[in-house]
């Protein structure tokens, strides 16, 4: 009986043991930043040797503080890469389409909890056992209205004449040739699932409000304004001074358009971006599109993965800063090694900016560095690392529960 107590002991001290690894190694305990907090040089300089070792293609890093450009760096294969070098950002592209939305919201056109049939003439969501009603605009944006598509909107090669909106919407082309549909297939509101289709919805809706193309209606809101004259939903091999495209060997790869502008088809150059991102941050810009709290209000937490707040509204949060704020911004990848990222960390007017081709997770791992560097948390998205950092402290304690164990036994045995 004695050594089944025993057993059943370390069995519990282990499950703590690694209860207590896993919840540490969600505030960093297992990691270290690739600089110290608040040395910019230190930072910037360890990441510009993370690009030029593990870049395959075409790169562009910036950095930003308290609202402004502090730091640029740029890595190319074959073309003379530079501020106005313009990228596929792939996903990143629902951020600004986010933002056209709450535009249009902070103008009083939509309300953000209307039903988005609403507003639709053109095309209307499939019947499904559950209510369309309350697919509303919200939960499109927060990726919350139980779509499970996981669009990932497929390629056209330049010479393919893209469908029509509402043919998209019917019969979405997909990456990977899978099959999916754009349709209600959970109870809207009750998980978070990631939805291109929302996007794409989303898409169609703007236009339907402003009887404008999106196109237009985002040079006219957003590119314009901000003098972004490099950012473009058009067909990226058309664009002179274009980053290309580059396979993860550094091969020189097909470049495709897309049919969702508002998913996954924007590209712009490093200098465009900063604009935009600059715009986010309160007091750094002159041109303010978007009201502070439209913005502030984009990164509350709508969207849970594992009980972690992954999602607001257009946003990803990749982690809570001192103030329980979150530092916020959108990735991008697509195939063949297409990576984008740009955060911000709103208590200090800092960001990032990676954009790069030849590489299918650069952008998203130096994203990362930043935000460990910035808050000392592992992001949401690095999950990789983090699993990664619970590894050996849960073997060193591991092998300490069991040697304690083996010499509590063995006392035991000697004792009787």
């Amino acid at each position: 009986m004695y050594y089944v107590k025993l057993t059943m002991g370390t069995l519990i001290a282990l499950v703590f043991w690694l209860g207590f690894v896993v919840i540490s190694s969600l505030y960093g305990w297992w990691v270290e930043p690739i600089a110290s907090p608040g040395d910019t040089k230190g930072f910037f300089e360890s990441v510009s040797q993370i690009i030029e070792s593990e870049n395959r293609g075409n790169a562009a890093l910036l950095l930003i503080e308290n609202g402004e450009i502090a730091a640029e760096y740029y890595s190319n294969t074959n073309e003379n890469v530079d501020r106005n070098t313009v990228f596929s950002t792939a996903s990143m592209s629902k951020w600004l389409a986010a933002s056209a939305v709450m535009k249009l919201i902070q103008d009083g056109s939509i309300d953000l909890n209307d039903p988005v049939s609403n507003y639709l003439t053109r095309w209307q969501l499939p019947s499904s056992e559950f209510d369309n009603n309350e697919v509303t605009i919200r939960r499109l944006l927060s990726h919350t209205a139980g779509f499970m598509d996981g669009l990932g909107f497929g390629d056209y090669s330049p010479d393919e004449e893209l469908p029509t909106l509402e043919e998209s919407l019917a019969s979405p082309r997909a990456s990977g040739e899978r099959e999916v549909k754009i349709a209600v297939e959970r109870q809207p509101g009750t998980e978070f699932n990631y939805s291109g289709g929302s996007y794409h919805i989303l898409e169609l809706l703007i236009e339907e409000v402003t009887r404008m193309s999106f196109e237009e209606y985002m040079k006219d809101t957003f590119f314009d304004p901000l003098s972004m004259t490099r950012s473009t939903y058009s067909y990226i091999g058309s664009i002179e001074n274009n980053a290309r495209s580059y396979d993860r060997d550094g091969q020189a790869a097909a470049m495709y358009k897309y049919a969702s502008s508002a998913a996954t088809g924007f590209a712009t150059s490093s200098a465009d971006l900063a604009k935009f991102v600059i715009a986010q941050i309160p007091n750094a810009s002159a041109v303010n599109i978007l009201d502070p709290a439209i913005i502030e209000s984009m990164r509350e937490p709508h969207g849970k993965t594992l009980g972690l707040n992954v999602w607001g509204l257009g946003t990803i949060l990749y982690s809570a800063t001192a103030s329980n704020d979150y530092l916020f911004g959108h990735d991008g990848g697509n195939d063949p090694a297409i990576n984008s990222t740009a955060r911000i960390n709103p208590e200090n007017g800092d960001a990032i900016i990676v954009l790069e081709t030849g590489h299918p997770s650069l952008a998203t791992n130096i994203g990362s560095h930043w935000v460990l560097w910035q808050t000392g948390y592992p992001d949401v998205l690095d999950s990789g690392s983090t699993i990664e950092s619970m590894t050996l402290p849960f073997l060193i304690g591991l092998l300490l529960i069991l040697v304690a164990a083996i010499c509590i036994g063995f006392r035991r045995s000697r004792q009787t």
